[in-house]
């Protein structure tokens, strides 16, 4: 079981109109109008009102309504009674920097005696505020469980940032013009909650079995016996209550206990067992006198009228007491009765007894520190009157920003300068172009050269021929059908006549064709020209630089230094190493110049010292400029880096000045440099040889796709014109079949009667007609069409690269349809020849016949 704590009490007060004195003053002193700052007058007006409403609570939270600055709104959420005090003197400190002389009227009552006290000075509000937040660590602290370790921890922090609250009340206001803000009465209130704070860490060491616990107790007791003077003094006036004073002496006599307690169980474990017994039997003594306080503390604690103390606070310090008493009773007569049987050690003196030595392990914690930690600042928010600045605060700043503005251009130049003499140091030296030919040297002219022939010259090569081949079977074909339909009998005249535009477009198809040859082995030519230089690169062109060729003027030629020095390359490659270490040390100090800059710049952007303008802006302009030069010492680390790298960069060139000269003068000169010279003239010279013949083959690319197209072209004319004439013959077929067909038809139908005795003389497969007959012309005679052969194209030339060009075939035939009257006489005509020639022959016969008989 725990003992009990105390709690200082809290004030209380009455409304406060913080709208009037405030519009009045940013009307009168800063001129501008009062409505537009109604937002952040009713957000402290109801900041007030939440802290000290909800100062009655401790850990509970509270629904509290905070100003929206940026859209004048406000916003709802829960905080604690501590943050509510928090956020209330935070604003009342900032709202002091723009009204100091604000009088408004503060009614407080007294802690302890409620008597009411009012006055106009801000100060009073501060004090009266601070003595609420430190009331309320106290009961957050006494509150607290102390049988977790994290309830230790927190009942020591409260306790201790409750005395440095009320430490900052006794340092900063001087004349308090009410009981509970008075010095004495202050500093007694420090007292208990730094005593408190010390039994605290006391239960704490117990736990974890320290050995500072007999220090710890021995300042505790120190602590409340210290107390117990005061506090009786104070009860006689009426100030404190009856409970306090017999809490603090129980307990000044139970942690006097416990440090001979402690000091006894010390001593008769080092064999100081008369120390010992002694030390046990003080223990004791001071236990009885606690515990007999307790007795008496338990039947006059009434809660009600001790408000400040937990509930249960008799009997816990009843039981602790007399639980304490029974242990030291224990270990007095055990060690009574170990020294009567066993050690019988003289027992020393209680005055001749060393002094047990005190340790200080709890003092007050700063508001400073309180104030400065991230959450107090968040709870805080922003300054409710943040757009309203004094008209010197912002002259002030103008010049502090203007001073920050020469800082940065001074960097910014000097930076420039550095970079601008990295340059120029870098290109008069030459570098880093000027080891190009040392590492050439050492390394050799290595690279990768394994850019073979493409593929797709390949490609074109087998599409080509077989585009070719295309296109003499298909003239073929043409051919074989216009001499196949050439060779049909009828009248010559007509056929020629209608195979005349068949014929002379492929004739004219067969000259484009035999120009195209002419072009291809043009191509071919410059082809096997340039194809032995396409052959080295297509075979691993790698290797031509690694080995020499024995014949003259061979692109082979090459030395790569097949006989170089192993160890003068291995030093080239030394030195060059080291320059290439320098020159990156110097892209590094060059690009940490540029971060160090741009650091700064962001620095000096984000740098403001609004606040401690406002904070001393009635101070002289001494005091401004001292303030000015210890602000800008911020930006000092910033400076003596860029300007470390100044240094750097300078050192850094001269010496990788001092290294190229050695690297030039040692290796630049002599035998193997000028061997290595002549290698390097022999491998431009094979170089120039290959690129001749690179620009060769890139010409034969292009003739070979010119070729590709040309014949391309080609095959679609030849292809229609296959398909017109495969069409026309077709066509001649079917009207030569439907002729014959219909003229036996007509013979048959139309055969003329002969008497009996010629019939019985004509051959039997004779049909003599009576007379020639000669068909009118039908529907189907007179409107058959055939498709007309197209006119010839005219012959265009297709120039390529450097050679004679392919001719341009022409363009594809339209598909057109026209009727030629001249046929349908042609086809009337072979009817009449047909009829006259079987009537010819049967006559010849009939006659022939009858001249036998005769």
């Amino acid at each position: 079981m725990t003992s009990p704590c105390i709690s200082i009490p809290k004030k209380k007060t009455d409304e406060v109109d913080w709208t009037s004195p405030i519009r009045s003053l940013i009307q009168q002193s800063y001129g501008e109008s009062p409505d537009d700052y109604a937002t952040e007058c009713a957000a402290l007006q109801r900041c007030r009102q939440d802290a000290v409403r909800g100062a009655g609570s401790d850990s509970t939270g509270t629904s509290v309504m905070f100003c929206n600055l940026s859209g004048g709104s406000f916003t709802h959420f829960t905080m604690s009674a501590r943050d509510l005090l928090y956020k209330y003197f935070g604003q009342l400190e900032l709202l002091e920097l723009r009204f100091a002389e604000i009088r408004v009227s503060f009614p407080w009552y007294d802690a302890f005696t409620g008597k009411l006290t009012t006055q106009t000075s801000l100060a009073f509000e501060k004090a009266s505020i601070i003595f609420q937040i430190a009331a309320t660590h106290t009961s957050i602290a006494a509150s607290q469980n102390r049988a977790d370790p994290e309830g230790l921890k927190r009942a020591i922090h409260y306790f201790r940032t409750a005395a440095g609250m009320l430490t900052y009340i006794n340092d900063n206001f001087l004349h308090a013009p009410s009981t509970d803000l008075s010095k004495e009465v202050v500093k007694f209130l420090v007292g208990i909650a730094i005593a408190q704070a010390t039994e605290v860490v006391y239960e704490k060491l117990v736990e974890e079995k320290k050995a500072l616990v007999t220090k710890v107790a021995s300042q505790t007791a120190y602590l409340y016996n210290a107390l117990q003077e005061d506090v009786k003094e104070f009860m006689g006036r009426g100030i404190f209550d009856r409970n306090w004073v017999t809490l603090i002496q129980i307990k000044a006599k139970y942690f006097a206990s416990l440090t001979q307690y402690h000091r006894a169980l010390t001593d008769d474990s080092s064999g100081k067992h008369g120390d010992a017994l002694v030390r046990f039997q003080i223990a004791e003594t001071h236990a009885k006198e606690a515990h007999r306080l307790a007795q008496s503390f338990t039947p006059y604690f009434v809660v009600t009228l001790t408000p400040t103390m937990p509930s249960d606070a008799g009997v816990a310090i009843l039981e602790l007491t007399k639980s304490h008493l029974a242990l030291c009773t224990e270990h007095k007569n055990t060690a009574q009765k170990d020294n009567d049987l066993i050690y019988h050690s003289i027992l020393p003196s209680e005055a001749s007894l060393p002094v047990i030595d005190k340790v200080s392990v709890a003092t007050p914690i700063p508001i400073q520190e309180v104030y400065g930690t991230p959450e107090v600042q968040k709870v805080i928010g922003p300054d409710l009157f943040i757009r309203l600045v004094p008209l010197s605060v912002h002259e002030s700043a103008s010049v502090y920003s203007e001073e920050k503005a020469k800082l940065v251009r001074g960097e910014s130049t000097r930076a420039e300068e550095a970079d601008g003499d990295l340059r120029a140091g870098l290109d008069s030296l030459g570098l880093p172009g000027a080891l190009a030919k040392f590492r050439e040297m050492a390394e050799g002219s290595d690279a990768d050269a394994e850019s073979a022939v493409p593929q797709q010259i390949w490609t074109w090569k087998e599409e080509l021929e077989k585009l070719k081949a295309e296109v003499d079977a298909d003239l073929a074909t043409v051919s074989r059908e216009l001499e196949l339909n050439t060779n049909t009998s009828g009248p010559k005249s007509l056929q020629h006549l209608a195979l005349l535009p068949f014929v002379k477009n492929s004739s004219l198809t067969r000259e484009a064709f035999a120009a195209a040859a002419s072009s291809d082995g043009q191509v071919l030519s410059l082809w096997q020209s340039t194809k032995p230089g396409l052959d080295i690169l297509r075979n691993n062109p790698a290797s031509l630089f690694q080995r020499v060729d024995s014949e003259p003027g061979s692109l082979l030629d090459l030395d790569e230094g097949a006989n170089v020095d192993t160890d003068e390359s291995n030093a080239i490659k030394a030195q060059i190493e080291d320059i290439d270490e320098i020159l990156g040390r110097l892209n590094k100090i060059k690009r940490e110049r540029g971060e160090v800059l741009k650091d700064l710049k962001e620095k000096v952007q984000n740098d403001d010292v609004s606040h401690l303008l406002l904070l001393n802006r009635r101070s002289g302009p001494a005091v401004e400029t001292a303030l000015f030069a210890s602000e800008l010492e911020k930006f000092r680390p910033y400076q003596s880096r860029l300007a470390s790298t100044v240094h750097h960069q300078q050192a850094a060139l001269q010496e990788v000045g001092n290294l190229l000269k050695r690297l030039q003068n040692e290796r630049g000169r002599g035998a193997w440099a000028k061997k290595w010279e002549a290698g390097e003239k022999k491998r431009k010279d094979a170089i120039t040889r290959i690129a001749r013949a690179r620009e060769g083959w890139v010409e034969v690319r292009e003739g070979a796709g010119k070729g590709i197209q040309f014949y391309q072209d080609l095959a679609s004319m030849v292809s229609a014109l296959k398909r017109n004439a495969i069409s026309y013959t077709s066509s001649r077929k079917a009207e030569r079949d439907r002729l014959v067909s219909e003229i036996e038809v007509q013979r048959r139908l139309s055969a003329p009667q002969y008497p009996s005795f010629l019939l019985h003389l004509a051959p039997s497969h004779v049909r003599l007609p009576l007379k020639p007959i000669v068909p009118a012309p039908t529907a189907a005679t007179s409107s058959i069409c055939f498709t007309s052969p197209p006119p010839p194209p005219p012959s265009q030339q297709y120039q390529s690269f450097n050679a004679p060009g392919y001719p341009t075939p022409p363009p594809p035939p339209p598909q057109t349809q026209q009727s030629y009257p001249h046929l349908l006489l042609r086809a009337q005509g072979i009817r009449l020849l047909l009829l006259h020639q079987i009537h010819t022959q049967a006559s010849v016969s009939v006659l022939d016949d009858c001249t036998h008989d005769r």
